[in-house]
C-alpha cells in the first residue's frame, strides 16, 4: 500500500478528537486509509442497504453494538445518525473512538457543524500526490504521463488504464452522487457542463459564459459548481487583492483537483495529443496547483491559496501567506526558461508586495536552479520542494 502523508494527521486529530472526519471524492482512499490507521475498530459501510436501513430506523440500537471504535463509512448517506452519536461520545469521550468517513463535503460538514461541533477533528483526502507516489517509486517517469494518470488510487492498485476508468468512474458519479445531491433530470446535459468545466479549469470562472454555453440558467450553473465543488472534483481559487487597489480581478479562478480527470473529460487519450494540446499549461497549472491544495488538505490545514491578477493580465498562479509575507508561484508548461515568465511576477512585486523568499516559477523542465532572483523549479522536483514551501511537514 502507498503510504499516505494524511496518515501522521490523522493519527494526531484521533489523539485530540473522539470524532476523526475523512472526507474526499470518491476512489480517493479514505476507507483504506482508516481501516489501516484504526485496524482494531469495527466497520460499518452505511452503503449497505440493510445496516443504512437499521441505522435510519433505530439509531440508538445501531450505536449500541459499538461499545469499543467503530469505523462509519460513507456517513453522509445516514446524516440523522450524527445527532445520536453526539450523545454516545459525550457519555464516554475516549479519543480516536469513532471515524466517519465521506464522499460530499457539505452533505458531511453541515451535519457535523450542527451534530458534533467541537467533538470532531477534520481531515480531507484527496487522491494521491506526486510526492506520495515518489516516494513508493510509482510516479510516471514523464510529465505527460503524470498527467494522463493523476493520482486516483484505483490506476496504481489494480491492472487499468485511465481511458477505461475514467468513463466509469465519471458514470458512476454522475448516477450516484449528483441524483442525492440535486434532481437533475437531464443527467446528460449535467455531463456536459463537467466535460465545459474541465476545458476552464485554469481560467477566470465566468458563470454566465458557462451557463449559456451548457444551455442553463446562471442560477442553475451556480448550483451545480457548488455540487462539483462539495464532491471534491473541482476547486474555486479566490483572488488576493488586498493592499494592491482597484484595479485587479476579483472573480476566483477554477481548477479541477485531479489533472488527468480534467484530461480525460477534454478528450485526450494518449501522450501525443497532450503533448501538443491547446489546454496543455493549463493541465500543467491544474497539476501543480492541486499538488498545494493536497499538502495542506492532507496536513489538515485549509487551503489558503489564492492569485493574483490585474486588469491587464498580468497574473501570479499562486500565493499564499506566511506570517506578515506573501509567497508567490507560477506554473509554465514550457521545458524552457523564458525570461518573460518574470512579467506578472515582476509587476507584483513593482506594487510593493511583501516577499520574505525569492518567487517560485515551476515548470516542465528537469533542472531546478536560480534565475534573475526566482527559483526555477523543475516538476519533479516540486514533490520535495513544497513541504518546505508551504510550511508543512
Amino acid at each position: 500500500m502507498i503510504q499516505r502523508d494524511a496518515e501522521q494527521a490523522a493519527t494526531r486529530l484521533a489523539r485530540g478528537f473522539p470524532v476523526v472526519a475523512i472526507t474526499g471524492p470518491r476512489q480517493a482512499g479514505k476507507t483504506t486509509l482508516a481501516r489501516s490507521l484504526f485496524a482494531q475498530h469495527a466497520y460499518v459501510s452505511l452503503e449497505d442497504p440493510d445496516q443504512r436501513s437499521f441505522a435510519l430506523e433505530d439509531p440508538r440500537g445501531f450505536l449500541a453494538r459499538f461499545s469499543g471504535g467503530v469505523i462509519l463509512d460513507e456517513v453522509q448517506r445516514a446524516p440523522q445518525l450524527l445527532s445520536y452519536l453526539q450523545g454516545v461520545v459525550d457519555q464516554r469521550p475516549v479519543m480516536g473512538r469513532v471515524v466517519l468517513t465521506g464522499s460530499q463535503q457539505f452533505g458531511l460538514q453541515t451535519a457535523i457543524s450542527q451534530s458534533l461541533a467541537g467533538r470532531v477533528g477534520l481531515l480531507q483526502l484527496l487522491p494521491f500526490s506526486m510526492g506520495e507516489l515518489a516516494r513508493a517509486g510509482r510516479l510516471p517517469a514523464d510529465l505527460d504521463a503524470v498527467m494522463l494518470t493523476g493520482g486516483y488510487p484505483p490506476l496504481y492498485d489494480r491492472e487499468l488504464s485511465p481511458e477505461l476508468w475514467f468513463p466509469s468512474y465519471v458514470a458512476t458519479y454522475v448516477e450516484r452522487d449528483v441524483r442525492q445531491l440535486l434532481a437533475v433530470r437531464d443527467l446528460d446535459r449535467f455531463q456536459r457542463f463537467i466535460r465545459l468545466c474541465a476545458a476552464r479549469s485554469g481560467q477566470l470562472l465566468n458563470l454566465s459564459s458557462l451557463a449559456s454555453d451548457c444551455g442553463i440558467s446562471h442560477v442553475t450553473a451556480r448550483e451545480w459548481i457548488t455540487v462539483l465543488e462539495a464532491s471534491y472534483l473541482v476547486l474555486r481559487l479566490p483572488p488576493y487583492y488586498r493592499n494592491f487597489g482597484k484595479r485587479l480581478v476579483k472573480t476566483p479562478k477554477l481548477y479541477f483537483l485531479d489533472v488527468a480527470l480534467a484530461a480525460w473529460l477534454l478528450g485526450i487519450r494518449d501522450r501525443d495529443s497532450i503533448s501538443i494540446h491547446a489546454q496543455r499549461g493549463a493541465l500543467f497549472e491544474t497539476l501543480v496547483v492541486s499538488e498545494f491544495v493536497k499538502r495542506r488538505f492532507h496536513a489538515a490545514q485549509p487551503a489558503d491559496l489564492s492569485f493574483w491578477r490585474d486588469n491587464a493580465g498580468l497574473e501570479v498562479d499562486l500565493l499564499f501567506e506566511s506570517g506578515a509575507a506573501l509567497r508567490a508561484i507560477e506554473c509554465k508548461s514550457g521545458s524552457t526558461f523564458a525570461s518573460d515568465w518574470l512579467s506578472g511576477l515582476k509587476r507584483w512585486q513593482a506594487l510593493g508586495a511583501d516577499s520574505a523568499e525569492p518567487p517560485w516559477i515551476i515548470y516542465g523542465g528537469a533542472e531546478s536552479f536560480e534565475r534573475q532572483g526566482a527559483r526555477v523549479i523543475a516538476w519533479r522536483d516540486l514533490a520535495s520542494e513544497q513541504g518546505s514551501l508551504l510550511g508543512c511537514q
